[in-house]
């Protein structure tokens, strides 16, 4: 019954344990699926579920039928060509951090787009290369087909090492580890595991972009300086690369440098003016586009390349080449690092994805998401492009610019193949360094990312640390092995927080039903004898070593030892009552010699097991009080308490290592006569205990309690009806409610409730 009281209630309801309240209250025979009727649903075929599966297959079936062309046509034309233009920079661009021709980029910024159309499901993202995944997998193409011969170790042995060029093998490395990501992502999909992107935090995502970020930026130090510079991939490669850069810094192009740095001039700027005053421009600045055409036509009419030595892009490819296969012997040696840009590809994909989605309140499904990324990189690779995801910086320009849908998506596509067979001969006359400022200057919000490092320490400092730990293992270690081991920190540090959880002693506040902390508030108040003990994580083997000594903390005293100087003084007390040595009078126990000729050394070594055992006076004519005075010689630590509340609502699970530790950790207490309850788990909590054959004569399922003011009123009113004049049966069938007076006793309260509030 509730009674309600202006910003006030009042529950009167029975003290409830889980064995009373299943009596009152009865569960509903629910029937729970097994893997083998899982399995039958899964392979089961109707019309229904076939236009399901064929819809999600192919999500364009959904949306395009609905498209509102007077509405957003034109919005998707001009997000189309914008985004179009930039895909062209781009491809170009991050084509330099796969070490590969900056011609074949192109291809990486049509073909993904074009499969992504069909099967992707969010509306705003702008499909193709990304710099961090052009990096990882510029890294694997250096190691794979490195520009010396005598390093050329993994790939001398594959079909394409003879008679073919350094950048065709090089653009085959590449195919081939992009089909091979593709071919796990698409798996990944098929078995429906898109929740492997949650084993990458926002954190741990934010470090690795912002590692990536500085991989790329010294990677183009040698286009930006036109240094010839070795190819570094092992552990602590980017400073192998700064040692070689700054070692021949004499020999830089000075054209390039001065070039490349009023190129990152313009481009910074002008993007902080498109940043600044988004909400005033139509669309944003196509700065890109500017200074290429700008720095095209310059390097054109002063012909930078003969007078200036400078690079170019040079003679360019018309039109698409035929399709390739890939290198299977490629595959075997790259298939951690295609796991990891497939890995990291979906990962920077679905987060950009789904903030979309939340913007537009639409629908994105991870694994139709990682099916349509696997079939574009596959598709890409087989034609000679090179890994996609999302770029932020060009995705932002298709939403900003008005994009509805893919088809803003399409005719980007449609732009960038324009460039592929008509007009790409224009862009020969393009510096290098050009193309990498470009680059650099997509890494701006990539860069800020340092600044993440204060707002993570102000609000979780675990966050914080696994952001520096992963910045630092990307940079020392490389983008493939600093993100497993970027990975591997994070779960520890999820181990860590459950292997040593914050237990704490828990007392009532403001005599209500409410306990806190007791070292948090000032108004508390803890029964005389009762403790309560909170352990705010899951029990299982790594921790629960961890939470008996905390127990063992928080209550002053272990109750194995108090259980071996009770059955040590047992034993004594039997002696001396078999020798007639030992009298009891209702003041105590009376001894009738001076002392003992057995010591505690002799008793431990007689029958140690012994001291475990339950405390067994059945076979004395009289009881002892362990916290009486004792016959003189025979000491026992004397403890207040006796009553244990375990608050487990925090605890989720328990394994079966945790499970034999929690029961001899009940044992202990109940056989030094502390009654111990639980509260706060849940119904599957306690079927698993029985399942796993828990319960027994001495741990029954009766100490279990709905919440810990049960518990507490349950102990109260044990203590006082263990001297009234009520028989057992009597109190059962009393129906009271209770309240907890100021002197820490139970006062009896009616509580007249009115009929509309009785539930």
């Amino acid at each position: 019954m509730i009674e309600s009281m202006g910003n006030q209630y009042i529950v009167a309801r029975p003290v409830y344990s889980k064995n009373t309240f299943g009596e009152e209250h009865k569960k509903k025979d629910r029937s729970h699926k097994t893997f083998l009727d899982h399995l039958k649903e899964c392979f089961s075929c109707s019309s229904k579920k076939a236009k399901r599966i064929a819809l999600s297959l192919f999500p364009v079936a959904s949306w395009l039928p609905a498209y509102r062309i007077k509405e957003w046509l034109l919005s998707d034309i001009v997000s189309g060509i914008s985004t179009g233009l930039v895909a062209v920079l781009q491809g170009l661009a991050f084509a330099l951090l796969v070490s590969i021709p900056p011609g074949y980029g192109l291809y990486a910024a049509f073909f993904p787009v074009i499969v992504y159309f069909f099967l992707g499901t969010s509306k705003h993202i702008s499909v193709g290369p990304f710099p961090v995944l052009s990096m990882m997998v510029g890294a694997v193409v250096v190691r794979i087909a490195p520009d010396t011969s005598e390093s050329a170790t993994e790939f001398s042995n594959s079909s394409m090492s003879n008679g073919t060029t350094l950048d065709e093998q090089r653009v085959m490395v590449a195919a081939t580890i992009t089909v091979l990501s593709g071919i796990i992502q698409l798996i990944l999909g098929v078995l429906r595991t898109g929740f492997v992107v949650i084993y990458l935090s926002d954190a741990l995502i934010s470090g690795f972009t912002t590692a990536a970020a500085i991989h790329v930026l010294v990677s183009q130090l040698k286009f930006i300086l036109q240094l010839t510079v070795p190819a570094h991939t092992d552990p602590f490669s980017i400073f192998k690369v700064l040692h070689s850069v700054f070692s021949q810094i004499e020999k830089t192009n000075i054209a390039d440098l001065v070039t490349a740095l009023i190129i990152l001039l313009v481009v910074f700027v002008v993007k902080e003016i498109n940043q600044r005053y988004k909400a005033k421009l139509p669309v944003p600045i196509p700065i890109e586009l500017i200074v290429t055409v700008i720095a095209t036509g310059v390097s054109y009419g002063f012909d930078f390349k003969n007078r200036f030595n400078a690079a170019v892009i040079g003679k360019m490819q018309k039109g698409f080449q035929s399709p390739i296969a890939p290198d299977v012997e490629v595959f075997q040696n790259t298939i951690g690092d295609s796991f990891a840009i497939a890995v990291v590809g979906f990962a920077v994909a679905f987060s950009v994805a789904s903030v979309y989605s939340l913007k537009y309140d639409y629908p994105v499904d991870g694994n139709q998401e990682l099916i349509a990324f696997g079939l574009s990189n596959i598709v890409c690779g087989f034609f000679r492009g090179f890994a996609s995801s999302t770029a932020l910086s060009r995705s932002g320009v298709q939403e900003s610019t008005g994009g509805k849908t893919q088809i803003a998506g399409i005719l980007s596509a449609i732009i960038v193949l324009i460039v592929i067979v008509a007009i790409g001969f224009l862009l020969e006359p393009l510096q290098k360094s050009v193309l990498s400022a470009l680059a650099l200057g997509n890494l701006k919000g990539m860069l800020m990312q340092f600044a993440e490092i204060g707002r993570l320490w102000r609000k979780d400092k675990y966050d914080c640390l696994i952001w520096i730990v992963t910045f630092v293992c990307a940079i020392v270690l490389g983008l493939g092995l600093g993100l497993a081991a970027s990975v591997a920190f994070q779960l520890l540090t999820i181990v860590f927080r459950t292997q040593f959880p914050k237990c704490s002693t828990l007392a009532n506040v403001g005599r209500s039903n409410i306990y806190k902390n007791k070292k948090d508030y000032c108004d508390m108040y803890e029964p005389e004898g009762v403790k309560i003990f909170r352990c705010p994580s899951p029990i299982y083997f790594a921790n629960i070593n961890f939470f008996k000594q905390k127990l063992i903390s928080a209550i002053g005293f272990s109750p194995l030892r108090i259980l071996h100087k009770r059955n040590k003084a047992l034993k004594k007390i039997r002696k001396l009552q078999k020798k007639g040595l030992l009298q009891v009078t209702p003041k105590g126990f009376i001894l009738t010699v001076d002392g003992l000729k057995d010591s505690d050394e002799e008793l431990d070594n007689n029958q140690i097991e012994e001291l475990d055992q339950p405390i067994n006076t059945s076979d004395l004519p009289f009881q002892i009080d362990w916290n009486d005075d004792l016959p003189v010689n025979i000491v026992v630590p004397k403890i207040n308490l006796h009553s244990l509340i375990l608050d487990f609502s925090a605890v989720s699970f328990l394994d079966i290592s945790s499970m034999r530790g929690l029961k001899k950790i009940l044992q202990e207490f109940i056989r030094i006569q502390v009654d111990v309850y639980i509260v706060g788990t849940d119904d599957d909590f306690v079927e698993k205990l029985t399942r796993c054959q828990f319960f027994d004569d001495e741990v029954t399922d009766s100490i279990f309690f709905l919440t810990i003011h049960d518990a507490v009123l349950h102990i109260l009113m044990k203590k006082d009806y263990g001297t009234s004049k009520f028989s057992h049966s009597q109190e059962k069938e009393m129906k009271h409610d209770f309240t907890i007076n100021t002197n820490g006793g139970l006062r009896n309260r009616e509580c007249q409730v009115p009929v509309e509030t009785k539930f």
